[in-house]
């Protein structure tokens, strides 16, 4: 595939998203920004929700992870949980945010227990989703810097440099807004790349000659699903359920970048209904994914194409001269779509995050600014004319707040490249872990229970679970620390994706103990929800 072929689709693929931008943007504020003027269609975000749930991590790692005879098709225990976890966000959590009407998720902790642990939700959720968004954009990047830079000797730094400058380009002034549409068209793209890359790939190997694309697939040593014989093994079936149930929970209903999406929607109802509608879509569209992996190597095996890694399998095989330029084209517009419709919303949701957790910016044009300045010696039109130059300062921090967020996702993603290997499914679902834990551990011991506990303690209880996890782990079968027989301190159990479970619980654990020492609210804005 031509150098001039492979720019060509990237920069008519980003006009078209800078075109989508100024048609949503017009007239924006930073109640559009952050929440879409709560008028986003319910069915175009559980749409859009799908390519930013995907992301370049499963079109990339995910078709790569069933080349090991440990993992095969077993992702796909992951997904039934995930399935689970859908189901717990749309009626446990949604019901929750609609009914506080919050712009960042994470004032529910203030509601709850008070200040600190709410500024702790928040930092998590900073922490979580910048290394989440990073290690992403890595992936994304280490491709491009494979077909295209790397030969025209340019750094990857710069690589990573521009591919945030064009998602700021079309995501600073609408924010949510233009990401509702923005997705919608991104999803569509990555799906069709797929699906036609499978029935591509199927015809070059005749599978129709063999009995069909499904029965070759499930014939093949690659599509083995359930994993029952060995509980200390990382991949079986309850690790990946009960992990991947928890993980869509911390993932999805604990993360201000999809939630972000849900409150846009009209009513709740609309939120739960996309929600539902696209926990079913992933089921299927993951299982896509997982086939052309198998399709991938069955392919790469018949034409002695060795890929440098997992992840860049399907990279090398796309854009191999045997696999002709339609396929090429598919990869490169399927891989864009993946990575940009996660990145560019995740962007979005820190600088919301940041801006209204941390600066005090409110999404609403002058119902927030009013009660402040509204004094009985004003008249309503000062208060009027105070309220717009509030609104103003807000909007210009909000946009400065989006340019400093944009060059940290830089630093980060320079960052994991010089020091993390192996394949970006397992290392997201590792840092999710220890990342995502605490927030669970706090919003469930919150919403379970109507015990309190002193506020300034969730902070430091919450680096004592993820320092606990941190050891277990680093300590457990087949992680750095394990013994040179390969065990650990749990003898040859090693941890997969119910790490987060098991972060989450000592949690939750601690926050109980430590209620003990209160029988009411320790501060005065505290609820027993």
């Amino acid at each position: 595939m031509g150098t001039t072929l492979i720019i060509t689709v990237i920069v008519a693929y980003f006009l078209v998203l800078v075109g989508i931008s100024y048609l949503t943007s017009r007239k924006a504020t930073n109640e559009s920004f952050f929440l879409g003027e709560r008028k986003s269609p319910w069915y175009l975000v559980s749409f859009g929700m799908i390519g930013a749930s995907l992301s370049g991590v499963t079109f990339l790692s995910v078709p790569g992870w069933v080349g090991d005879a440990a993992n095969q098709f077993s992702y796909m225990q992951a997904v039934f949980g995930y399935l689970f976890g859908y189901f717990v966000v749309a009626y446990v959590l949604l019901p929750l945010y609609y009914r506080l009407n919050l712009i960042s998720i994470y004032q529910y902790l203030e509601e709850r227990f008070g200040f600190w642990s709410y500024k702790t939700g928040a930092s998590f959720f900073l922490v979580s989703r910048i290394i989440g968004a990073s290690v992403r954009l890595l992936l994304v990047a280490n491709v491009f810097q494979l077909i295209l830079f790397d030969d025209w000797g340019i750094r990857f730094e710069f690589t990573v440099a521009i591919s945030v400058l064009l998602i700021w380009i079309y995501t600073s002034r609408g924010g949510i807004k233009t990401i509702v549409w923005t997705d919608t068209l991104q999803t569509a793209f990555m799906l069709l790349s797929v699906i036609l890359t499978v029935y591509f790939i199927s015809d070059i190997l005749n599978l129709s000659e063999q009995g069909g694309v499904v029965k070759t697939i499930s014939e093949s040593p690659y599509s083995q699903i359930f994993f029952f014989d060995d509980i200390n093994g990382s991949n079986h079936f309850w690790k990946h359920f009960l992990g991947g149930m928890f993980i869509t929970i911390g993932m999805t209903g604990l993360d201000q970048d999809m939630m972000q999406k849900n409150l846009s929607c009209r009513n709740l109802k609309d939120a739960q209904k996309n929600m539902i509608s696209m926990a079913a879509v992933l089921v299927v569209v993951n299982l896509i994914f997982l086939s052309l992996g198998a399709l991938l190597y069955m392919y790469a095996e018949s034409r002695g194409i060795v890929a440098k890694s997992s992840d860049m399998l399907f990279a090398e095989v796309a854009l191999s001269s045997e696999a002709g330029t339609l396929i090429g084209i598919l990869f490169l517009l399927g891989l864009i779509a993946a990575a940009y419709s996660s990145a560019d919303s995740a962007l979005t949701s820190l600088t919301t995050s940041f801006s209204v957790d941390f600066l005090g910016v409110r999404g609403k044009d002058s119902q927030e600014a009013k009660p402040k300045l509204e004094q009985e010696s004003l008249d309503s039109e000062m208060i009027a004319v105070s309220g717009k130059k509030v609104n103003r300062d807000e909007e210009k921090t909000r946009k400065i707040v989006h340019v400093v967020m944009s060059a940290v996702i830089i630093l980060v993603v320079i960052a994991l490249k010089k020091f993390t290997t192996g394949a970006a499914i397992g290392l997201l679902m590792k840092f999710a872990g220890f990342t995502y834990g605490p927030l669970i551990g706090m919003f469930f011991f919150g919403i379970l229970t109507k015990r309190f506990l002193s506020d300034k303690i969730i902070p430091i209880i919450a680096l004592v679970s993820i320092s606990i996890t941190g050891l277990c782990w680093y300590f457990s079968a087949g992680a750095p620390g394990a013994n040179t027989d390969g065990s650990g301190i749990f003898g040859n159990y090693a941890f997969g994706f119910e790490l987060i479970l098991f972060n989450a619980l000592i949690n939750f654990i601690l926050l109980y103990a430590a209620s003990f020492a209160f029988k009411s609210s320790p501060h005065e804005n505290s609820t027993s929800r």
